[in-house]
């Protein structure tokens, strides 16, 4: 797999609200092309087995890649597909009770959105975090977004890889990154660009 997460520097998010399930692997495809560290698979309205096909096609073309693969929510699909992580939210499964679903060892992520649960999430055991959101996002409606102040307090309180979330685009990424963000995920930003690659590409560049 791809060095460490410290090396990571652009998250991509395949949300299957953005994307048709026939265009999964190929969306995926231009993002690793565009330099995109690691994918995780979001699909808040399907069954845990829709997500298990999904994640076994996905899969196959990551590990080719060798690009981590992440799965939203759900440490029941950790059983049946060999992914390399988990990602959670503040409501899902303690990251102990994830590390058990699992069985095995695997990276579990934890979203944050506040300077609390961030320290709260490296007590608790996260590989990694997302804070945010940053700014607001039509992906997460209900989150009022936490602007860009706490940012590089974050960095100080905080050890682990940090990925900043929330309406994230490369129109206001270099505002993020003076804020002190060494990290950032993409979701809908990323999945209706033009050229997924391009747009990967101009993004990773920037976090250079």
């Amino acid at each position: 797999m791809k060095g460490n997460l410290s090396e990571c520097r652009l998250y991509g998010i395949l949300d299957l609200s953005y994307v048709d399930d026939a265009d999964i692997v190929a969306v995926a495809e231009a993002m690793i092309k565009g330099g995109v560290d690691l994918i995780q698979l979001r699909g808040k309205e399907r069954t845990i087995n829709e997500l298990v096909d999904l994640a076994a096609e996905l899969h196959e073309l990551t590990i080719r890649f060798s690009t981590p693969l992440i799965v939203n929510d759900h440490a029941e699909i950790a059983k049946k597909v060999p992914v390399e992580g988990v990602h959670v939210g503040q409501e899902d499964d303690s990251i102990e009770v994830v590390r058990q679903k699992a069985g095995r060892e695997l990276l579990v992520g934890k979203s944050t959105h506040s300077l609390k649960q961030a320290m709260a999430a490296q007590r608790e055991g996260a590989d990694y975090i997302g804070f945010g959101p940053i700014f607001a996002t039509p992906t997460k409606p209900d989150y009022a977004p936490i602007g860009l102040s706490d940012i590089k307090r974050v960095h100080t309180e905080v050890s682990l890889p940090i990925f900043c979330i929330g309406g994230l685009s490369i129109d206001n990424l270099q505002s993020v990154i003076d804020a002190g963000a060494k990290r950032v995920v993409m979701v809908s930003a990323l999945l209706k660009a033009h050229s997924i690659v391009d747009y990967a590409r101009c993004t990773t560049d920037m976090l250079a």
